[in-house]
């Protein structure tokens, strides 16, 4: 069977870039109507993406000043998404430290039944202080306790997913029978996080359970994915550091019981397209001529946890710098920020400018064969299964990336020309259903 590569439209407001919103082009209005977004998703199945994604948050990002802020809730975005498209995939951020499982697994398993088995779930923790705030917390939890929180939650989420058989609603008629009681199956799950009893009140969905989508790479990151994720969002700067990462994964899953073909791999890239490599770095200036250098200091003092005013916009970063065993935020993301910085010597200003489309994923600014090369260089020497596509400003970055990018990533045989019928999503990444925990196939005697 021919391998195909995995495409997933990271959709975030205005673009990845944070000073889309200032171009001529964009709507500073865009992140909170529902039309932009529609146009967005069937921007994405015209180029027969497998899926779209939304980030999401339960704190208010950064200063509003900086970018378009705030954002409509994923799950209630998406499900009117789903009215609006036919096939793509339709994935949702949700955390596991401020969710209850039971709450949460209805959502999923609803809005995979409306999609018509299109759902997909990114499994998130949720770093920060101010997220934690919002939640009757002084701090944030430890990282490691985060995690723990996790696994729970993702044991209780498939329980309750599986507490409907397949076959559990009979809908006969003649005898008044509804459903058949004993193909329902109580979770009564009582564990350190969470105490769970009832059966959900959502009937199994046409997946089984939604896409297990992961995003984290520090080490209890990687583990958690090698447990559970279906697809695995990250970012890496190199095609080193991403073969790294991709044959570490695949070997964390074998060794965790799994297929390794069960689990896909998808980098973030941020394409800056032009019809000439000149003009695709000028339009990639003319987006950093943009940014607001003193947002970018604030941003990047957070992440690497200094007090304001310690870094120099003209000088590189400091000596000293917390450990990323110090860290309770985000890990890998602060590790793969000062990795960039000091292994290409660059300033603060520098490094803001290279952090601004993408936030640490690899940025491209080419041709849309130099765009295809890099992702066919990527998936054909085991450094994706596929690419998570984020492009800098939106919608003009996705409709040019499916008019001049996909068409050449069909000519080479690596992308689906056509959907060729309904499927879930699941069954785009090439995925089995999964069998529900509580039913057993006899033995064969």
């Amino acid at each position: 069977m021919t391998r195909r590569l995995h495409l997933n439209a990271f959709l975030m407001n205005t673009g990845h870039h944070e000073a889309s919103w200032r171009l001529p082009e964009s709507d500073p209005y865009a992140h909170v109507e529902l039309g932009h977004y529609v146009r967005l998703a069937r921007t994405a199945e015209r180029g027969t993406f497998d899926s779209l994604f939304l980030a999401d948050g339960p704190q208010l990002w950064g200063d509003i000043a900086q970018r378009p802020a705030g954002a409509l809730e994923p799950l209630t975005l998406l499900t009117a998404l789903a009215t609006a498209t036919e096939h793509i995939g339709l994935i949702a951020t949700a955390s596991t430290s401020y969710n209850s499982p039971y709450n949460l697994a209805r959502k999923f398993a609803s809005l995979d039944i409306i999609s018509g088995g299109r759902a997909g779930w990114n499994i998130v923790t949720t770093a920060g202080a101010e997220a934690a705030r919002n939640f009757g917390l002084d701090a944030e939890p430890a990282h490691a306790e985060r995690y723990a929180r996790a696994a729970e939650f993702l044991d209780v989420a498939l329980k309750l997913w599986d507490s409907w058989e397949d076959d559990a609603i009979v809908a006969d008629k003649a005898a008044g029978v509804w459903g058949d009681d004993a193909k329902i199956h109580p979770p009564r799950h009582k564990g350190r996080y969470f105490s769970v009893e009832g059966a959900l009140n959502v009937p199994r969905s046409p997946q089984g359970h939604p896409l297990l989508v992961q995003a984290g790479s520090s080490q209890d990151g990687k583990a958690f994915a090698a447990r559970y994720a279906e697809a695995v969002f990250t970012a890496q700067q190199t095609i080193e550091d991403a073969r790294a990462f991709y044959a570490g994964l695949k070997s964390l899953t074998a060794a965790a019981g799994r297929d390794p073909e069960h689990i896909k791999v998808l980098p973030g890239i941020v394409p800056v397209l032009g019809s000439t490599q000149a003009e695709a770095e000028a339009n990639e200036r003319l987006l950093e001529d943009h940014i607001v250098h003193e947002h970018g200091v604030r941003r990047l003092e957070q992440l690497l946890q200094l007090e304001p005013g310690t870094l120099e916009l003209d000088a590189e970063l400091p000596a000293g710098l917390p450990s990323e065993d110090a860290v309770e935020g985000a890990k890998s993301r602060y590790t793969l920020v000062v990795a960039l910085a000091r292994r290409e010597r660059l300033t603060v200003r520098q490094l803001i400018g290279r952090l601004g489309g993408g936030r640490g994923h690899l940025t491209v600014a080419g041709t849309p064969e130099q765009v295809a090369d890099t992702i066919e260089t990527w998936f054909t020497q085991g450094a994706a299964d596929g690419f998570n596509i984020m492009p800098a400003v939106l919608p003009s970055g996705l409709e040019a990336f499916v008019d001049h990018v996909v068409p050449i990533l069909r000519a080479r045989g690596l992308l689906r020309t056509e959907y060729g019928g309904r499927s879930t999503l699941r069954e785009r990444y090439g995925l089995p259903r999964p069998a529900n925990q509580y039913v057993h196939t006899p033995a064969l005697v």
